[in-house]
């Protein structure tokens, strides 16, 4: 990745790209929460249902396009790519970082 992202996020793109349900979950702290295409997902074992869903139906990569970052949040704009209507398009990831994982994370377009 061409951007310093900060690590959880760092770890949270690759392992996604890379399609590693697993290791994403580990990039979140065990309460953690997801909003994404408006719905609504707590926890570790939600999280990784999401993910596996989200990488089956749309086999999507996210490539990092800017970082900001301010006391604890940070906010990735990044392309994403799949197999969706409108592919390629760009979103924003807003992070939480809580201990060096995911707090909450929440994605618009």
């Amino acid at each position: 990745m061409s951007l310093q992202l900060p690590k959880p996020i760092e770890n949270f793109v690759r392992a996604g790209n890379a399609g590693d349900v697993e290791s994403i979950s580990d990039c979140f702290v065990p309460n953690a929460t997801v909003r994404d295409e408006g719905r609504y997902y707590e926890g570790l074992p939600a999280i990784k249902a999401w993910q596996a869903r989200a990488r089956k139906k749309y086999n999507y990569t996210v490539t990092p396009l800017e970082i900001s970052t301010t006391d604890g949040t940070a906010t990735l704009k990044a392309r994403l790519t799949g197999d969706f209507p409108g592919s390629p398009t760009t979103a924003n990831f807003h992070f939480a970082l809580v201990d060096d994982r995911i707090g909450s994370l929440q994605i618009r377009s």
